[in-house]
């Protein structure tokens, strides 16, 4: 079977002697080499494990699989892929619909074998709940904030020339009771789309508070 292996350090590691690089190269070879595998060839990164992209030598490797150049991806510690157990559950239903394995020998996930695959299957029911808890922890905290009458979102802001023509009313010496009426006179609309200014309204503009 044609394999590929994949190694990364982070930008961190990356200033030492190449020690890590090298120890995952090898333990890479040593187990394609055990199995009777073609390694085809290590690509390698050297960045950071909290995000999958935007690290060219781990897309050149999918491509490389999705193009069925090799038929596996070899890892020597699975944190060298990535750090995020949802991000790696993604990864292996990329490689279940494309028809490639995926192996981690730190952790023993290896969907060439049987056991292998119970635990990549594991991580992805792990990942999954996590992903669901993650949601449901996130709508029970807005729906906290919401009972308590904080308002959701990003608060609407009247436009640059609103402010600024009330900043020039006011620096006249007109009072935010005048500005108002004389928005509400010119049908000027609020942040909010509504027709009718007063004076706290002004206020809040004035002082660089969405209105």
């Amino acid at each position: 079977m044609r394999v590929l292996g994949y190694a990364r350090v982070s930008t961190e590691e990356q200033a030492d002697s190449g020690a890590s690089l090298r120890a995952q190269r090898d333990a890479i070879r040593a187990e394609a080499t055990r199995r009777g595998w073609q390694l085809v060839r290590v690509h390698s990164d050297a960045a950071s494990g909290k995000s999958m992209t935007g690290r060219r030598g781990l897309e050149a490797a999918l491509e490389a699989l999705e193009s069925s150049k090799a038929e596996a991806l070899i890892v020597a510690k699975l944190d060298r892929l990535s750090r995020s157990i949802v991000d790696f559950s993604g990864l292996m239903e990329r490689a279940r619909r494309q028809g490639w394995a995926l192996v981690a020998l730190d952790l023993g996930v290896d969907t060439t074998t049987p056991s292998g695959e119970l635990v990549a299957n594991v991580m992805a029911s792990v990942a999954q709940w996590e992903r669901r808890a993650i949601g449901q922890r996130t709508k029970d905290a807005l729906a906290v904030k919401k009972a308590e009458g904080v308002r959701l979102g990003r608060p609407p802001a009247v436009s640059v020339d609103v402010r600024r023509a009330i900043l020039q009313m006011r620096k006249k010496g007109l009072t935010f009771r005048a500005i108002a009426g004389r928005l509400n006179d010119q049908g000027v609309p609020t942040a909010q789309g509504g027709r009718e200014w007063y004076p706290a309204t002004v206020r809040k503009v004035c002082l660089g508070v969405a209105a």
